[in-house]
């Protein structure tokens, strides 16, 4: 019986088997994911969270405008926003981070009719005005986060 030089046994090759190649792989693809949302952009993410914050605060103030009959208007300000027709302690009027701002003049009715009419607000990055997001209504459902304007 002849073996090899290496030391194998007659009939065996050198080589990986088809499960040590599938469990290297699948550990290469969950390490690629995770460097890819390590990597993902912060001014972004904060962007994004400020748009779903005010899409929520939106749909708090026409539920409280439905309820109350009174009209509510929201605006930007400089220092943050402003919700008129609502006392001033009911919901906040800061931006969770500084850098965030509006593109435009942005004024949106919220009630107390149950059908507001189409509306939008595009935040944008103030460090990097390249950086927006839009958040809109078509007057029936409520306020959704999209992507960067048309």
């Amino acid at each position: 019986m002849q073996t090899s030089a290496a030391g194998n046994s007659p009939g065996l090759s050198a080589g990986f088997t088809l499960l040590e190649v599938l469990v290297v792989v699948a550990i290469i693809a969950m390490a690629s994911a995770g460097v890819g949302l390590a990597m993902r952009d912060s001014s972004q993410v904060q962007l994004d969270r400020e748009a779903q914050r005010l899409g929520a605060l939106f749909e708090s103030a026409r539920a409280r405008s439905r309820v109350t009959g009174v009209p509510v208007r929201w605006h930007a300000a400089p220092d943050g926003f402003r919700f008129e027709g609502l006392a001033s302690s009911v919901l906040p009027q800061q931006w969770l981070d500084k850098d965030t701002g509006v593109m435009g003049s942005a004024d949106v009715l919220l009630g107390p009719e149950p059908i507001i009419g189409p509306q939008e607000v595009v935040l944008v990055s103030l460090s990097q005005p390249g950086r927006s997001v839009r958040l809109a209504t078509d007057g029936l459902r409520p306020f959704a986060v999209q992507s960067a304007p048309p």
